[in-house]
C-alpha cells in the first residue's frame, strides 16, 4: 500500500510550496487567489483566510476542467493560486492534481491554515451563502 505521507512528499517534490509565514506576503495581491480546500464544517468552525475562494476538495477536478459542467471561472482567471487546507496534506495533493491538469501558477501553504493562524495571519468568517 502506498502511504499518504509518501504521496504528500511526492507532491511536494513537484509543486511549489512554502509555510504560511512566507505566503502571507501574497495575501491581498490582485493576481493571487487563495483557495480553501477544507470541508464546509471546518470553515464554519474555524473561519477562513479573508478573500479566499472555497473549493471543497471533492469538487476540485470538476471545477478546474473548463469542459466540465461544473467549471468555475475562478480557475480560468490566469491568477496565481495558493491552495490551503488544515495542515498542508490535502493542499499538497490538490496542488499536484491541479498542476497535472494543466493549471499554471499553483502553490500551497505547507503548514496549512493551522500555520496561517499560528503566524498571525488574518482570519475571517466563512462567507454567507448567496441566494
Amino acid at each position: 500500500m502506498k502511504r499518504i505521507k509518501d504521496m504528500v512528499a511526492e507532491a511536494n517534490e513537484v509543486v511549489s510550496h512554502a509555510p504560511a509565514t512566507e505566503m502571507m506576503a501574497l495575501h491581498g495581491t490582485d493576481d493571487v487567489l487563495f483557495v480553501d480546500l477544507r470541508d464546509p464544517r471546518e470553515l464554519e468552525r474555524d473561519g477562513m483566510i479573508p478573500g479566499a475562494f472555497h473549493c471543497p476538495r471533492g469538487m476540485l477536478e470538476f471545477w478546474i476542467d473548463p469542459e466540465s459542467p461544473y467549471a468555475k471561472p475562478q480557475f480560468q482567471s490566469g491568477q496565481k493560486f495558493v491552495f490551503y487546507c488544515a495542515s498542508g496534506w490535502r493542499s499538497a495533493l490538490s496542488a499536484r492534481t491541479a498542476q497535472d491538469m494543466g493549471l499554471e501558477n499553483v502553490s500551497h501553504i505547507s503548514d496549512g491554515f493551522g500555520g496561517w493562524k499560528k503566524a498571525g495571519g488574518p482570519v475571517g468568517e466563512k462567507p454567507a451563502k448567496k441566494g
